[in-house]
């Protein structure tokens, strides 16, 4: 073995050393940030939705009382811990409108979608 392929194997070895150990300290910094991250994408996702539905003239309370007497209405013997707008889908007109909530309860959480018929809310599935 020349001098030279000494040379090359340990910078081989080297940098094979450096990219191991720099993929072992970014996976550990995203294992120990991700709850903060999908806590605060959680919260933007949130946002959004609540932004979207001001901007297209929906009633926020009116849509969050919807919800929460569809729930009750499939889940009588479960009370709402908390209920949270997660997501709107809002094509052209309003028949197609649907309010998708997160509904933290005693027994766990849902995911209830609803459905719009002109002003009427109703409920279409709860997961």
């Amino acid at each position: 073995m020349t001098t030279l392929e000494i040379v090359v194997i340990a910078v081989v070895v080297a940098f094979g050393l450096l990219a191991l150990g720099g993929a072992l300290l970014n996976r550990r910094r995203k294992e120990a940030s991700s709850p903060q991250f999908d806590a605060a994408l959680e919260r933007v996702n949130h946002d959004l939705a609540a932004a979207h539905a001001a901007d297209n003239g929906w009633e926020p309370t009116r849509v969050t009382e919807s919800a929460r007497r569809a729930f009750a209405e499939q889940r009588p013997d479960v009370s709402v811990q908390a209920l949270e707008l997660v997501q709107v889908i809002d094509p052209p007109g309003t028949d197609e409108d649907k309010a998708i909530f997160r509904v933290q309860s005693a027994d766990g959480v849902h995911r209830l979608t609803l459905g719009r018929h002109g002003d009427h809310w109703h409920f279409d599935r709860l997961d």
